[in-house]
């Protein structure tokens, strides 16, 4: 074979390396994209739960409590707030998460109000219907803390594999950047007052 040849066969036969070698990064930064979304939509998922549980639970509510139509609009106004808004996963800024989360939080706040209102009404804590959505609700919430926790990792896995070398350059070339984590609000590091 000639020299020239020789040549031409070891660059292309690197060229081939190099664009397999492309191609599977990328293929592996696509994968952890698509990993995070589904673990947003989970996320997005559990919370749509909670605000669909909440009508029914203003309605039991509000059959006992009339009077309580405040504690109760808040609770529904917040519920609107907090499904108003939505994020791509793809493109969530931190100022988009957090307007998000203090949404959720608000709706967090209104129901523990809602919670504590009904607490007044032994007929209504006693009611079935009541303590079922109230279980319900419980079990969401721990479920919201469970899909927030496997969202943060995936977003973790993800964010270390687009900053990682030589990744890095192919997640630069297309376009892939570093995704929000769900962070603790402020204040979330102090323990609640309890007073009675």
């Amino acid at each position: 074979m000639k020299k020239g040849t020789i040549v031409l066969i070891c660059i292309v036969g690197a060229l081939l390396l190099l664009a397999g070698f492309c191609v599977s990064k990328y293929n592996g930064l696509v994968e952890a994209e698509a990993s995070v979304d589904q673990k947003w939509a989970n996320v997005e998922s559990v919370y749509q739960r909670r605000a669909d549980l909440i009508p029914n639970l203003v309605a039991t509510v509000k059959g006992y409590a009339e009077h309580e139509s405040t504690t109760l609009q808040e609770v529904v106004d917040a519920r609107t707030r907090a499904t108003s808004i939505t994020i791509d996963p793809a493109t969530a800024t931190p100022e988009q998460v957090e307007a998000w989360m203090s949404a959720q939080n608000e709706l967090t706040g209104s129901l523990g109000r809602l919670i504590a209102v009904a607490e007044n009404y032994p007929e209504l804590t006693a009611n079935q219907n009541f303590l079922q959505l109230q279980a319900q609700l419980e079990g969401t919430e721990n479920r919201i803390s469970v899909e927030r926790q496997n969202y943060n990792e995936a977003v973790k896995e993800y964010n270390v594999t687009v900053r990682r070398f030589p990744t890095n350059i192919i997640a630069s070339m297309f376009g892939f950047e570093t995704k929000t984590m769900f962070e603790a609000q402020a204040g979330a590091e102090a323990a609640p007052v309890v007073a009675f």
